[in-house]
């Protein structure tokens, strides 16, 4: 069973998404793929549900540079190890999508990492934004540029950011 509640956030309404494993869903409205929470149980008082959104609210606070949650994503062997990878690129940083795929291992496949990045179930969380084009352009997002950008900015504000 899937649980479900929503966070208001600076970047609008969030849905997060839980199963008994872990988080598995982060979705901003109007979420490229995402299809709405079908079947799913509405819960504040999920365990993972509640640690999520405290961990959020810590971070849009600038208290949290890491998240330290229990994740259940589900996709292929091959996007769970570039979602993985995502979890490496520091607070404040930014990596190129082939410098991405070639810490993944799959430096002769930069769009099927780009794709499986686009398909990255926990946004913010496992910190896609933090992706860039080889020349710094912002590129694709499913939660939409602006939030991106925003996700960026916020991040390189930050005086600790620029230590790490």
């Amino acid at each position: 069973m899937i649980h479900y509640r929503m966070l208001e956030s600076p970047l609008g309404t969030l849905l997060l998404a839980a199963s008994e494993q872990g988080l598995c869903g982060l979705y901003f409205d109007q979420h490229r793929h995402f299809k709405g929470p079908q079947g799913w149980l509405l819960s504040d008082d999920q365990p993972h549900l509640q640690r999520a959104a405290a961990h959020l609210n810590e971070y849009f606070d600038g208290r949290r540079k890491i998240f330290d949650l229990p994740l259940d994503l589900k996709g292929t062997p091959f996007q769970r190890k570039v979602w993985e990878q995502l979890s490496r690129v520091p607070y404040g940083a930014t990596a190129s999508y082939l410098e991405h795929a070639r810490a993944a291992g799959a430096g002769h496949a930069v769009r099927a990492v780009g794709t499986a990045i686009g398909r990255n179930p926990v946004s913010i969380i496992v910190p896609c934004h933090r992706i860039v084009a080889g020349d710094g352009a912002l590129t694709g997002y499913a939660g939409g540029l602006e939030r991106k950008r925003y996700l960026l900015a916020f991040e390189s504000a930050m005086p600790e950011a620029k230590a790490a």
